[in-house]
């Protein structure tokens, strides 16, 4: 028998994008750190390009950066977080369109999650409509991606390799 045991805090992590970048400052400034505090790397600011799926709503082109956020955070908070961040976006739609997508997830140790109201096969549900998506597993020295992998995030691995390593980093100073 398995004996139930509390997983380790893990690392905050947002993409946020938009074709308004004073906007992904805006939001990034005085939303998100509002809410889950200073965030302890972010990434150059990104293209868009490999997909045209947002365009329609959005605009293009459209400009990405990806935070992750100092305190750790409890892995069945991804819930309430997804949640958060979608107000955020209703905050600032206009004409029922969004301006700004954003989109949290975490990294532990042996993954990257991200939080999307969209079902598919390899999608567990969470609750309130949320469900996690394992987008990167842990394996020897790297991330490596999955079948369903977004392609963005299969060229960032690099830089979630980074932030892997502050969260690392993070855990051996609280032991």
């Amino acid at each position: 028998m398995s004996k139930p045991k509390e997983p380790e805090d893990v690392k905050l992590i947002v993409s946020i994008f938009s074709p308004y970048k004073e906007l992904v400052k805006k939001v990034l400034e005085e939303e998100l750190r509002e809410r889950f505090g200073n965030w302890d790397w972010i990434s150059p600011e990104l293209f868009f390009d490999k997909s045209r799926y947002y365009e329609k709503e959005m605009g293009w082109p459209l400009y990405r950066r990806f935070v992750s956020f100092k305190r750790l955070i409890r892995p069945d908070s991804l819930v309430s977080i997804k949640l958060y961040t979608n107000q955020v976006e209703e905050k600032y739609s206009e004409q029922g369109r969004r301006r700004v997508n954003i989109d949290p997830g975490y990294i532990s140790l042996e993954r990257l999650v991200l939080a999307t109201g969209k079902n598919y096969a390899h999608r567990i549900y969470l609750s309130h409509g949320i469900y996690a998506d394992l987008t990167l597993i842990y394996k020897g020295k790297s991330f490596v991606p999955l079948e369903w992998t977004y392609p963005d995030y299969k060229e960032l691995i690099p830089l979630f390799n980074e932030v892997r390593e502050i969260y690392k980093k993070q855990l051996r100073k609280k032991k």
